[in-house]
């Protein structure tokens, strides 16, 4: 009985002071080409100067080639940050018999400026929906929404407006276009 009490107390001590030895060496140590190999990208991050910008969006209804409705939106952001413009109403729908989840009617812009490969890309994408007649009772439960969706990337084109994207309505003869401006801040 006294020799396993002696062995466990042997064991715990030969546990406890390896452990103290892992946490004092935590491993084996870096040779030159790892150790330049890390601080490479330090020197990369230093060398990145972030950049801001300000993004005008312009989501025009076009109907016989004449502009009839226009909605602005702007945001600012930072080189390889994104943003989002989010406007709209969350519309409960009945999913199952006393349970609802929730939609999100409205406009929804998400907008990235990144730069790659020392190239600067404008990453774009839009949500818009509502509901499909203007006339929409609250209490309607299943609620018929119409949705469109416009995407796209491009090389940043700073100071000129450019169609990110269109789309035709296909309840019309409209056409829904999302341009943008984009203008670099100081």
């Amino acid at each position: 009985m006294k020799l396993n009490a002696l062995w466990r107390v042997i064991l715990t001590v030969v546990v406890v002071m390896g452990n103290g030895a892992a946490a004092q060496n935590p491993g084996p140590s870096k040779t030159s080409a790892q150790n330049a190999r890390d601080e490479k990208p330090a020197e990369q991050k230093e060398k990145t100067t972030m950049e801001a910008y300000h993004l005008d969006f312009s989501l025009n209804e076009i109907e016989d080639g004449r502009k009839i409705n226009s909605r602005q939106y702007s945001t600012d952001l930072a080189t390889n940050e994104g943003n989002e413009i989010k406007i709209g109403t969350r519309v409960p729908v009945q999913s199952k018999d006393g349970e609802f989840q929730y939609l999100d009617i409205g406009t929804n812009v998400f907008a990235r400026v990144a730069e790659t490969r020392g190239q600067t890309e404008l990453v774009v994408r839009a949500e818009i929906s509502n509901f499909a007649t203007p006339e929409h009772d609250p209490r309607d439960l299943h609620p018929v929404i119409r949705q469109m969706k416009i995407g796209g990337s491009t090389l940043l084109p700073l100071g000129k407006t450019i169609v990110i994207g269109s789309a035709d309505d296909p309840n019309s003869k409209r056409q829904f276009q999302l341009e943008v401006t984009v203008t670099k801040l100081r």
